[in-house]
């Protein structure tokens, strides 16, 4: 959600500006602006497409060494030319990019009016840097120490990149809950939201950490601090991410892309933390902890969206397998409702980016009442990695599709494992079923292959549907959140309207919407209630509805009487949604594409929530 991108140095910082506005987009956004300094700041913005801003500063004389870029996804104020980012203090010696809010934005415009300034935009950004610029005014002091105490006087969320037209020498970055990297080149330095826009140019990062801030000057030498004015000696981290792994590889999206990396990513995760062979599994995060989660008298699951569904895969798995209470909440109401939480409680908080500002809350409130704290998430370095007791990476590479995919996939891998640890760890499976699972679970990447495959049947079925105004996806048991997870893939590309339940919810309301319009989506693959899903078909075909079955290869008996039927190779039942997910996010791609929906760039979605 939003995008920052920064650079000082030697080279000529437009096109690096550009580019990295351009490998951001993926974040979602709706207008784009960049602020250089030769002389003057010179600052351009426009609503829309980072290829709109590049037509509108086409005949602009661009040339410098400083600068600063952002796309914005509106909160405050419409997304218009005034709105989007940077903004300028009313001096015009001062601009600003920001990504977060300031929720006591309005109080300090009040009194900034007061003193005679003026607004031009609706944003909180503007409110923040005309404050900077009164603080530097009043108390006569350096840019650097108006920064630290305008934040110390701020409520909110922000990433923020400051530069001075009367210092063409330095760029000052802070953050707060909205993450920030900067990248250390020889005598130059990036600046971004995430590592995107910087791996091109360096491979030496250091990820700020909450309450903040840089001070980043041209000689090649910088210094971190956090608003109390205590300096920090950085860690600097080196990047694992590749310029092939943000690129499209040959694939018309990268949607698509990534759902075919799925077999590979899926064995990412895996590796190391495994053998059918000797029968282990070992987490090391999970490891460091285990008698602290034996001992537990619940794990909460706490994440939002698509990590939510995986959440409530897990709930399934661990109550199984290691039988063991979980909880799934929605990190967004979790934080509300003083939820009773205690130091006896485990919370696993899942998250791609690692960045959901919900998730992040949540794990401060459990935190403060003392719970453990286990973080499943992609990034390296993200802020749900560094302030968990322990976790554990899902090695899923860069996600740059605004719906995840590969991310469900290696979330519900980890999770399988989690399961399986306690499980082992607690004597709750015998050690024949375990091998039995763990062998399994190496095939696993063979069989997500084996799913692709049906790719073109998927496609001739979304041919079929792809003007339904409505779709329903039913599951029982393990497929149910399979069947949320495929709504939701269908809703956020597609805009198609789709719903998710327990096939047996469906006598509770939704079967008063089947008719001959309504495709209906089984997911048939548990032999455990096998024969209550064919009377919930066998309802379904009376009322007129039509039926796409995922099945197991070689089943027959539904065959006979769905409309379309999906074979997906069989596997232990705890582990079909690794399977079973894969024609549904096939189905959802096809459908978006056919309909003209921009894919990977959904309307109104960003990647990362990184703001309430």
């Amino acid at each position: 959600m939003c995008g920052i991108v920064g650079y000082i140095g030697n080279r000529e910082v437009f096109p690096i500006l550009l580019k990295g506005l351009k490998r951001l987009e993926y974040r979602g956004y709706d207008s784009a602006g960049i602020a250089i300094l030769n002389g003057d700041l010179h600052v351009y913005k426009k609503a829309g497409k980072v290829s709109d801003l590049e037509k509108h500063i086409a005949d602009s004389d661009v040339t410098s060494t400083i600068g600063i870029g952002h796309t914005r996804w509106a909160t405050h104020g419409a997304p218009n030319d005034e709105n989007a980012h940077p903004h300028l203090s009313q001096s015009g010696n001062l601009t600003i990019i920001h990504n977060g809010i300031i929720e006591n934005y309005a109080s300090i415009k009040t009194e900034l009016k007061g003193r005679g300034y003026t607004f031009h935009s609706d944003t909180d950004t503007e409110v923040l840097i005309n404050l900077i610029e009164e603080i530097k005014k009043q108390e006569k002091c350096t840019l650097e120490d108006a920064v630290r105490i305008a934040l110390n006087q701020v409520i909110g969320a922000y990433a923020i990149v400051v530069m001075d037209k009367n210092n063409p020498n330095q760029l000052i970055a802070a953050r707060k809950g909205s993450p920030l990297v900067l990248g250390i080149g020889e005598k130059e330095f990036f600046i971004a939201s995430d590592a995107s826009p910087i791996v091109e140019y360096t491979k030496n990062v250091v990820y700020l950490d909450d309450q903040e801030y840089a001070v980043i000057n041209r000689t090649g030498d910088f210094y971190i601090k956090t608003l109390g004015n205590v300096e920090k000696s950085p860690a600097i981290q080196k990047l694992e991410m590749s310029i092939e792994a943000i690129e499209k590889g040959g694939f018309e999206h990268f949607m698509l892309k990534e759902i075919y990396e799925q077999p590979k990513v899926i064995a990412d995760s895996l590796r190391g933390r495994m053998s059918a062979v000797e029968g282990w599994i070992k987490l090391g995060g999970l490891d460091e902890y285990i008698n602290r989660i034996n001992n537990a008298h619940r794990i909460i699951i706490t994440a939002c969206g698509t990590s939510w569904h995986s959440g409530l895969i897990g709930e399934y798995l661990i109550e199984e397998l290691a039988r063991v209470n979980v909880e799934v909440e929605y990190a967004s109401e979790f934080r509300y409702r003083n939820p009773i939480i205690n130091s006896s409680d485990v919370v696993l908080a899942i998250s791609q980016s690692g960045e959901t500002a919900d998730t992040l809350a949540a794990i401060e409130l459990a935190k403060e009442r003392q719970a453990l704290i286990y973080g499943i998430c992609n990034v390296i370095g993200s802020s749900i990695a560094r302030v968990s007791h322990a976790g554990s990476y899902t090695h899923a590479g860069p996600e740059i599709g605004v719906a995840s995919t590969k991310a469900f996939s290696t979330q519900v891998s980890i999770l399988i494992l989690i399961a399986l640890q306690i499980a082992k760890h607690k004597g709750t499976i015998a050690n024949s079923k375990l091998r039995e699972i763990l062998y399994e679970l190496e095939n696993i990447p063979k069989k997500v292959e084996k799913a692709l495959a049906l790719d073109e049947q998927v496609k001739e079925i979304a041919a079929i549907y792809k003007d339904a105004p409505n779709f329903l996806y039913l599951g029982r048991g393990l497929n149910f959140p399979v069947a949320l997870e495929g709504a939701l893939k269908l809703k956020e590309i597609s805009y198609i309207h789709a719903e998710g339940y327990p096939a047996a919810e469906m006598k509770h309301g939704p079967i008063a919407l089947i008719d001959e319009a309504m495709p209906v989506v089984f997911l048939a693959t548990n032999q455990s209630a096998y024969e209550k899903i064919i009377s919930n078909i066998q309802e379904v075909k009376a009322r007129k509805g039509k039926v796409i079955a995922i099945v197991n290869e070689g089943d027959t008996e539904i065959k006979e009487i769905a409309d379309h039927v999906i074979e997906v190779p069989a596997t232990e039942e705890i582990l079909s949604p690794l399977v079973t997910i894969v024609p549904l996010q096939l189905l959802s791609y096809h459908i978006a594409v056919m309909r003209g929906a921009n894919v990977d760039q959904p309307r109104n979605l960003a990647k990362s929530v990184t703001v309430e």
